[in-house]
C-alpha cells in the first residue's frame, strides 16, 4: 500500500495547501488543491528531470512550482508563454498588444471601495482577480524568454510573482 501511495504521489497527483493570499479570490488561504503531476509530462521524483513529454502549460493554468532561487513552492497562474510580450498598464493586462478582457463584478465595501473584484478572461479561461485601489505597484513590459513562463497571482496587488523574482524556467 505504501508503494502505491508513493507512486501515485510521485507521478500522478500530489496535494498542496494554499500558503498565502496571493491567489485570492480564486484560492483561499488554507485551501487544499490536488495537483495533476502527469499533465505536463512524467518527471523523476526528487530530481524533477522530465522523462516523458506529454504537454506544455497553457495560459490561465494554475501551477505549483519552485521559482528561481527559492526553495518554497508557489502557486500562481500562467500569464505569459514563451515568446509573449506582457504589459501591465494601470492594472490592465495586455498580452501581445491586446488587452485581456476584464469585467468589474463588485467593489468592496460598496460605499468606500478598497477592493475591485474583476472577472478576467485569459484566452477562454475565466477567473476572478482582486485589485486593491489603495496600492499601485507600477506598470511594466516584459518579453517572455524561450523556455520560460510569466506567472502572476490573482490577488494582483498582493502577490509575490514573476514581477518580483522573474520568469519561471520550464524545468
Amino acid at each position: 500500500m505504501l508503494l502505491v501511495v508513493l507512486a501515485l504521489r510521485s507521478f500522478v497527483v500530489e496535494p498542496f495547501q494554499i500558503p498565502s493570499a496571493s491567489m485570492v479570490p480564486s484560492l483561499e488561504v488554507g485551501d487544499y488543491i490536488l495537483v495533476n503531476k502527469f499533465n505536463y509530462g512524467l518527471r523523476l521524483p526528487v530530481l524533477g528531470t522530465k522523462i516523458v513529454d506529454i504537454g506544455e502549460p497553457e495560459r490561465g493554468d494554475v501551477m505549483v512550482f519552485f521559482p528561481p532561487n527559492d526553495k518554497r513552492y508557489f502557486i500562481k497562474r500562467v500569464i505569459g508563454l514563451p515568446g509573449d510580450k506582457i504589459q501591465y498598464i494601470d492594472k490592465q493586462l495586455y498580452i501581445n498588444g491586446e488587452a485581456v478582457e476584464q469585467t468589474l463584478i463588485a467593489e468592496v465595501p460598496p460605499m468606500q471601495p478598497v477592493t475591485e473584484v474583476i472577472r478576467e478572461d485569459l484566452s477562454g479561461v475565466e477567473h476572478l482577480v482582486h485589485h486593491d485601489t489603495r496600492i499601485y505597484r507600477g506598470d511594466f513590459t516584459v518579453d517572455v524568454k524561450p523556455g520560460h513562463y510569466f506567472m502572476m497571482g490573482d490577488n494582483r496587488d498582493n502577490s509575490s510573482d514573476s514581477r518580483v523574482w522573474g520568469q519561471v524556467p520550464e524545468e
